[in-house]
Parts: structure tokens; sequence; C-alpha cells
């Protein structure tokens, strides 16, 4: 289902002389985001009716309530028992609950599927080593300045938040916690040689940082001093320390933890904050949304707790390693219903692992199921998003892409949107890392007052 926003884009970009497939080149992308990107910008913007957003925004923040409470509502607070279901292992048990164990903050980015009415949550990354960032609000900003742009965007009214200043403002708030001079140092930290593949897109993040007032440094996690019980990073004192580095990739090191250990203790002793803490990684876990689904768990939710559920996720089920001895009737259902159906790694990231069954032969897909590894997988059922049809700037076609969406969170709420997008031949992973065509979209939300899709549960 289109929209009439969406609708009139595109007409008018197929319209002879248009400049509107010129946009990308008007709108003059700051060079951080181009040296990170090179040319995997998708020439149009993407827009959404802002109810549908905000809807579902609130529905998100209510969401991550009651995943953040599985611990204590399904697992009377035992960690290690929670842990154990979610087959996170003793090492990686100990590192997410170093600083306690506690609830991990609202922060994040939830990837999402929408058709025109409604969305669907695919994943919800609710950590800081998240991408987009630097895109969320710096794309639609230059393209809302570009002459041939304007007068579309004031037509339809059209509007975007900016990511980098509500990131900015939530960092500077935490800063406010520890700093002693009232100048505010963030440093953004990737894994031991994690610079050398992400650090264009951390020095983007620096970038939009240091345009909403931060000092913002970047650097390495083995690359930070301590000065008593301070952090030090290129001589300067560190305020906020935004992780970049995934729990997994801290674990592949073999003295990870005590490459950490200054971190974790800067953060108990209050001279600077580590954002996000470890324990982001008991609900940054594709299996909390499949547990989110099972029988057992739903059967001590309320009628509101399922609806919401059932409006916010597609079925989902987590997948053991072994599945054909510990659940073969799931591993039946999962072989009957193929072709809705993809499977993701939990320990995975950017698309790595995943398994569409619509693209491969039944043979394939039992392999999959049968290579699940020791964090386990989960099944879930297909999304199927609205075509985005885009007008080729060079040869005046159309053609259909297929979007996923980014909603970023901080702990103030929603905190804007951006998108990644593949061609419909481009397979079924949109992710930058693991997906040569996939592009990235800015987002733009227009006025109105339709009511989404009704909500009914869909299982295989």
């Amino acid at each position: 289902m289109s929209d009439r926003v969406t609708e009139a884009y595109v007409r008018e970009s197929a319209s002879p002389g248009s400049r509107l497939p010129m946009l990308l080149g008007e709108a003059r992308l700051p060079p951080v985001l181009t040296a990170a990107y090179g040319t995997r910008f998708l020439p149009r913007p993407l827009f959404v009716q802002d109810d549908h957003m905000t809807r579902f925004a609130e529905d998100l923040v209510q969401f991550y309530d009651l995943i953040t409470a599985l611990p204590r509502r399904m697992f009377d607070g035992d960690l290690h028992r929670y842990c154990a279901a979610l087959g996170i292992g003793e090492r990686k048990k100990q590192l997410v609950t170093r600083l306690g164990g506690g609830t991990p903050p609202l922060y994040g980015r939830a990837d999402l599927s929408y058709d025109g009415r409604r969305f669907q949550l695919l994943e919800f990354n609710v950590t800081s080593e998240i991408g987009g960032v630097e895109r969320g609000g710096e794309i639609p900003r230059v393209m809302a300045e570009a002459g041939c742009f304007a007068p579309f965007a004031a037509e339809h009214d059209l509007r975007y938040v900016d990511t980098g200043h509500r990131v900015a403002e939530t960092l500077k708030t935490l800063a406010g916690t520890v700093s002693r001079t009232g100048t505010a140092v963030v440093a953004v930290l990737e894994a031991p040689g994690g610079l050398a593949e992400n650090g264009p897109g951390w020095q983007a993040v620096a970038a939009v940082l240091r345009r909403h007032g931060l000092d913002c440094l970047v650097g390495e996690v083995q690359q930070i001093r301590r000065r008593g019980d301070h952090l030090v990073l290129d001589g300067r004192t560190v305020d906020v320390v935004l992780r970049g580095f995934t729990i997994e990739e801290l674990l592949a090191q073999s003295d990870g933890e005590i490459l950490a250990e200054p971190l974790f203790r800067a953060h108990e002793a209050g001279t600077a904050v580590l954002w996000t803490p470890m324990e982001s990684g008991l609900i940054d876990n594709k299996g909390c949304l499949a547990m989110l689904c099972a029988p057992w768990v739903r059967a001590g939710l309320s009628a509101e707790e399922l609806a919401l559920i059932d409006r916010v996720l597609p079925w989902t089920r987590a997948l053991r390693q072994n599945l054909a001895a510990v659940d073969s009737a799931l591993l039946d259902q999962c072989m009957a219903h193929r072709t809705e159906l993809i499977l993701k790694p939990n320990a995975e990231y950017g698309g790595e692992g995943v398994v569409a069954g619509w693209e491969v032969s039944e043979r394939e897909w039992h392999r999959a199921l049968a290579s699940v590894g020791p964090e386990g997988a989960v099944a879930q059922r297909r999304a199927v998003p609205r075509p985005e049809s885009v007008v080729d700037p060079f040869t005046g076609r159309a053609q259909d892409w297929r979007a996923v969406w980014g909603l970023f969170l901080t702990p103030e709420g929603p905190a804007g949107m951006e998108a990644r997008a593949v061609p419909d031949s481009g397979g079924a992973v949109v992710g930058l890392r693991t997906n040569a065509r996939a592009c990235i979209a800015g987002v733009f939300t227009f006025p109105g007052n339709t009511p989404p899709e009704s909500t009914a549960a869909v299982r295989p």
C-alpha cells in the first residue's frame, strides 16, 4: 500500500525536466558520510505517515518495558536461569552482568518492516554499537536544504527528527552527572582492530556529535588509560564512553575483560559513564523476542500484553543447537512453513548468517536448521514490506525497492528514523555489511490520521 506523498514524489520524479531524481547531487552530503558509505544512497527519501510512526513508537516503548521485565517475571530475578534460557554461556554471562545486571537503558535502534499500514519489529537493537546515528538526521537535513526538494517538502508539510541532536542531548545529560568542567568529552571506542573496518562510520558519528556541541574522540578500547579514577584518551579526560564494540568482539579477545575493566571501574566510581553498559546484552538478543512468543511465557501475560506483542512482533521461535533432538516438533513446523520463515543466528549482527527459507531449497533449509550453533537462533515469520518505487536518475525508469526502517530510541523516547533498501531482486537481507546492493535512505514524515491495519496475529 503506497501513500499520497510517495505517489506524488514518484509522479513528479518521472515528469520530463524534473530535478527531483537528481536530489542527491544537489543535497551536498557531508564528506564524512560519503567517506563512510561512498555512493550507497537511495536517490530519493522514504515517506511515512507520522501517526503510524508515533503509534508504533509508543507500542515499542511498552514492548521494551515488557521485555526488560522478563528476568523478574519469568525467572524470579535469577539472571543465571535467564541467561541459560537464552543460551548465554558462562563467560558472556559474567561480562553482561559485570555492573550488577540491572535493567539496561532504553537506547538503540529498532529495525522494522512497513507495509504502508503498520510497522512490524524485525530486530530490537537495544545497545550503543548500532549504526545509523550519523544518518538518521543528516541525510534528511541536507535533502531539506536542496533547492529541487524544498518546494515539495513545503507542499506536503514534510518533517524529520534530527537523530544526532537527540543522541547528543542524551550524552550531554550523561556527561553532566560526572563532568567537573562542564565541557562534555565523549570517546567512541571500538574493539581492538575495529577501526580498520568501522573507523569511517564512527568518524561520521563523531562529526555529527561535534556539530551538536560535544567534544568527541574516536579510538579503540585498548587505547584507553586510567589517571586515578578517571579515563583518559589522547591526553583528554573522558566523561562518556560511547561503546562501539560488541560483547562478542570483546569476547573474541583472550584478554577482553581485562581491556574493558578500566571502563567498568570508572563507571562504578562515577567518574565516567559507559554507554551503553554491558547489561544491554541481556535484552539485545534475538532470543528475547522468541521468548515473548513462547507458549510458556504467553501463559503468564495479560490479554493487553499479548495484544501488544501480536501488534509489534511477527511469530518468532527460539531454535537450539541439535534442534532435531531437543524439539523435533518445532523442526517439523519450520520445515513445513519454510517459505514463510527466515532464520537469524542470535550471536551475529548486520545480516550475517541469515537464511531466508523462500530463497533456498528444502535441503538447504534443513541444513541451516541443523547447523544452529551453541548461541542459538530464531525462526521468524516473514514480514512483507510495501514496494518503494524509485526513479533511476540516469535512465528515468522506475524500479521497486524493499526497505527496512530503523527507528531510533533514547531514554527520552523516539529519536528519528533512517532506512536501508535493496532492489526487489537484491535478496532477502537488507544489510549494509552483507549486501553490496543495499543503500541508505533518508526518512520524512507527513501529517495524517489514517488508522493502521488491524493486527490479528498470523501464525505458521
